[in-house]
């Protein structure tokens, strides 16, 4: 089961449960909603063209549906537009588990259902992608097509081992530290700031792409209760997201058409294409 509410038309903040340490981001034409999930409350922009074909946006860490704001004008002359903060991103529930990403797709999709959409493209960044790739195993026929946007899929396409080249190993050494318990916590508890604006300036293709603002914003969703926690949670729970994701293709393959940005490259593919586990061929990474 699932209900919404929306901002636009304000109810009490206390049934939509805005954060009041978090400030909504406004986008002109969207409106602000909030969904139960089967348990879990998501937090969506919507907007757009009302009767034209859906598309449902998921962004990565450590950002949220604002990531997508230059986007969904475009996006919106043709395209009914959703944005959706994943669980402990921006103004979603931060959940204490199920952070697997199946268990997650199963809340988006539940969402998006509960929207009034069954049938959808699908537009995914970093652990967006990695919950997009999930969906799509597990509801596939509702989906017209899949973007996955710079990420390695947990069982597919991301590596086990974290390597040890200086000129490599700054792209993903956060893995690792992430899965740590508790450490990174005690660590970065009142350094999100720094941690955020780090990954935002040193993995952009330009360090100048966020501005301060932006990066306030981003670092304040993560640094609300309960947002570190939510967003290791994607990595710790990153082994169970690749057990489920080969399980689930050691029943079927994959058929609606799938794009996989990499290295400012689109490459179109079918899932035939995607390498299995160990596979060495960089153009195929996620």
């Amino acid at each position: 089961m699932a209900e919404f509410f929306s901002h636009r038309s304000k109810p009490s903040a206390a049934r939509i449960r805005i954060r009041s340490d978090l400030p909504l981001q406004h986008l002109a034409g969207f409106t602000h909603r909030w969904v139960d999930a089967d348990g879990v409350r998501l937090h969506a922009v919507e907007g757009g063209r009302p009767g034209g074909p859906a598309v449902v946006l998921l962004a990565g860490f450590p950002q949220t549906w604002w990531a997508w704001r230059k986007v969904t004008p475009g996006l919106g002359h043709r395209f009914r537009v959703i944005a959706i903060d994943l669980p402990g991103q921006g103004h979603s529930e931060r959940p204490e588990r199920g952070h697997d990403t199946h268990a997650v797709a199963a809340h988006v999709h539940t969402a998006v259902q509960a929207l009034g959409v069954s049938t959808y493209s699908l537009v995914a960044h970093d652990i967006g992608a990695w919950v997009a790739f999930s969906l799509a195993l597990d509801f596939e026929s509702h989906l017209r097509g899949v973007a996955l946007l710079d990420a390695g899929i947990p069982g597919i396409t991301l590596p086990e081992a974290i390597p040890t080249d200086p000129d490599r190993a700054w792209k993903t050494w956060h893995f690792a530290f992430h899965i740590v318990p508790d450490l990174p916590e005690t660590l970065l508890a009142g350094r999100e700031r720094e941690y955020v604006g780090w990954f935002l300036k040193a993995k952009a293709l330009s360090p100048d792409t966020f501005d301060d603002a932006e990066i306030d914003h981003y670092a304040a969703a993560v640094a609300v209760d309960g947002g570190l926690r939510a967003s290791l949670a994607y990595y710790r729970d990153a082994a169970e997201s690749a057990r489920k994701n080969r399980e689930a293709l050691k029943r079927r393959h994959l058929t609606v058409p799938i794009g996989l940005h990499r290295r400012r490259r689109l490459i179109p593919v079918g899932l035939p294409r995607v390498p299995p586990k160990g596979a060495q061929n960089s153009d195929h990474e996620v």
